[in-house]
């Protein structure tokens, strides 16, 4: 019995794993790195930015759809890491969703690679480059617009990781006035949009480590080299912990503002016929 209930728990990993991967893989990071690369190789003929962040929410909807009700659609590594922290899941779990994560962004960005390794080839003849006027590195990674620095874009990813965390709590919070169920996924993917829309500038809005690193993990690997670090003062470390902290500062902001402040539901009354 001991022995069905190990291969059941390694087999429960393993799915969820899966789905996770799954998520990242074939619906965020799919649709919305391959938008990306149609922008920037359609030089702005089959799609603008609006388009991008369109194609990102609905990938993010798509993904919970997919992987809500087994494995909680967990997609975003920094999310993942709070929900650890605060105890609602085990450090084991959270090291199997955000393997799962990066190994899915990881396939994406390969996926978008091969799907557009034509286009690559005639926009940049060739020469895979991180800046200069035939710059391909940002489809796959986020990269800091050349006007904002270090500080600014730090706290730009942090912000919009707030806003995030903010968004995701106050459409999910059963103990407060949560969405219906079925349209959480889609508000969610609404968030993502609104937050592209409003805090994208600076940064290109990563407020995922496991959006933003195994893509350029990918390019370093594919030809760009290992300039996708050193650019930008080495900028790669900025998609990685800013979103941590967002993601914390968020839980915690909306605890102190909201959930602490949430009454409690009132006891159902009696039934004096039953007491007597």
């Amino acid at each position: 019995m001991a022995k069905v209930n190990k291969v059941f728990r390694i087999n429960n990993i393993t799915i969820r794993i899966l789905l996770t991967l799954l998520s990242l893989f074939l619906f965020t990071q799919d649709f919305g790195l391959s938008c990306v690369a149609q922008v920037v190789l359609g030089k702005g003929s089959v799609g603008q930015y609006l388009s991008i962040n369109i194609a990102f929410g609905i990938g993010v909807t798509l993904g919970i759809y997919a992987a809500g009700k087994i494995s909680g659609a967990h997609m975003n590594a920094a999310i993942t890491i709070t929900q650890c922290v605060i105890g609602n899941i085990s450090p084991k779990t959270a090291v199997a969703y955000v393997f799962g994560q990066f190994l899915g962004s990881f396939l994406a960005a390969a996926t978008v690679f091969v799907l557009y390794y034509d286009a690559l080839y005639d926009y940049t003849n060739g020469s895979f480059t991180v800046t200069g006027p035939t710059a391909t590195a940002m489809i796959f990674a986020t990269y800091p617009a050349s006007n904002v620095s270090l500080q600014g874009a730090f706290f730009s990813e942090f912000t919009a990781t707030v806003m995030l965390m903010l968004g995701i709590l106050v459409i999910h919070d059963d103990k407060n006035n949560a969405a219906v169920k079925g349209a959480q996924p889609m508000l969610t993917g609404i968030l993502v949009v609104g937050i592209g829309l409003g805090m994208g500038l600076n940064t290109g809005y990563a407020i995922n480590p496991s959006r933003d690193l195994p893509p350029r993990i990918f390019t370093a690997i594919a030809g760009w080299g290992m300039e996708v670090f050193s650019a930008d003062h080495c900028w790669w470390w900025v998609p990685v912990t800013a979103p941590t902290l967002g993601s914390l500062f968020g839980v915690l902001l909306y605890k102190l503002c909201i959930e602490f402040h949430i009454p409690p539901e009132a006891e159902p009354e009696k039934d004096e016929a039953v007491m007597q």
